[in-house]
């Protein structure tokens, strides 16, 4: 296999930001360039890049002003799925994908079961220095791959998704305690992760999947694809939400109590009504991630026996098993991720940043 002299990527040389003074937005730049292959050692190898996914939180670091951990310049990306080409001679030939954040095994989250939470956490495309998934390979440790051991017809690119929007809904349901039976709501059914929510929640027994979004195309998608019934939030209040997933409930003969509900949107209005709607014994499950802030009675969770928890990223022992459920066809991706050259990335993220897409874009290198 060929080994690079540079890694060629395409840099995210400035992030968008505001001028104090002016309150001037200045738009951020993507630059492609050459940064060095770093010296590989024991542990480590360099994986040639198939595809890697463009995520949500990719555009927060470059339009939204949501800070990294390491400094730009810094190629972004964390979706990421490809080849070993370098490095440990065990792993050099193997298929992989690469976790959104490895953990560093060491400290008592990590010794305690909740090393997806790692303060010391390596993630692509924020903490591992210069180094991300938009580029032509990659250096990692291998402690936490994915090998990928038989993808059938699955193109490799496309299995990049499962290093974040695919698994980060597994890990959420980990943390609701989802049982087999249990009924779910999941506010931003449509989007990258959410669609894959709904799939895990399905897949992992609940009884009920109710999906809200704004997007009918995308809901009547959904449909498909693990959600029993939707609700569409375009230019309704909290209050209309609510009567019409109360009045799916009585036409079903759901109950009121013990729902499970992801939140996935990050955005307030989404908030707001994943709060309404938590009630008597249920769990609210904050899986995205915004900069906004929402008033709440927390008493009302005294009053509910109710409990509100956050999510983060996924545990990397779980991705084997995430892995066989798209494998084995129990989550659907293929009906859910577009690739396109990773020249385009620039237009990509303008585009993706407008409009979500309709379904998770994969750039696959093309230098």
């Amino acid at each position: 296999m060929a080994i690079p002299d540079k890694i060629k990527t395409w840099q995210m040389v400035q992030p968008t930001s505001m001028n104090k003074e002016t309150k001037e937005i200045i738009p951020g730049k993507l630059e492609k360039t050459e940064i060095p292959v770093p010296d590989l050692g024991p542990g480590e190898v360099l994986v040639e890049v198939a595809g890697c996914g463009v995520c949500h939180t990719d555009l927060g670091y470059f339009y939204d002003m949501v800070p990294t951990v390491s400094k730009p310049p810094l190629t972004l990306g964390h979706e990421i799925a490809g080849t070993v080409v370098a490095g440990d001679e065990k792993w050099i030939g193997k298929e992989v994908i690469i976790p959104a954040v490895m953990p560093c095994r060491q400290c008592i989250l990590c010794k305690t079961g909740r090393g997806n939470r790692c303060l010391a956490q390596k993630m692509p495309g924020n903490s591992i220095g210069l180094y991300g998934g938009f580029s032509s390979h990659i250096p990692v440790p291998t402690v936490d791959l994915c090998e990928i051991k038989d993808r059938g017809k699955f193109p490799l690119s496309h299995l990049a998704v499962i290093a974040d929007a695919a698994t980060t809904p597994y890990q959420a349901c980990k943390r609701a305690d989802l049982q087999p039976g249990d009924n779910v709501i999941v506010i931003g059914v449509t989007g990258g992760v959410g669609q894959y929510m709904a799939q895990t929640a399905k897949a992992l027994g609940a009884k009920t999947v109710i999906g809200i979004a704004r997007n009918q195309e995308k809901l009547d998608r959904a449909l498909q694809f693990g959600t029993d019934f939707v609700i569409n939030s375009t230019n309704k209040d909290v209050k209309e939400i609510t009567n019409e997933y109360r009045a799916i409930c009585k036409a079903q003969g759901l109950p009121n109590t013990g729902w499970k509900i992801f939140e996935v949107t990050g955005v307030k209005a989404g908030q707001e009504i994943a709060l309404n709607l938590l009630g008597f014994t249920g769990k609210l499950i904050v899986v995205g991630f915004g900069m906004g802030k929402t008033e709440y009675a927390i008493g009302r969770l005294m009053a509910f026996d109710a409990e509100i928890i956050g999510t983060w990223g996924c545990l990397p022992e779980y991705y084997p098993i995430v892995l066989d459920m798209v494998l084995s066809g129990k989550i659907n991706i293929e009906e859910f991720v577009e690739t396109r050259p990773m020249s385009t990335i620039a237009e990509t993220f303008a585009e993706a940043h407008k409009t979500p897409p309709m379904k998770r874009i994969v750039l696959e290198p093309d230098f």
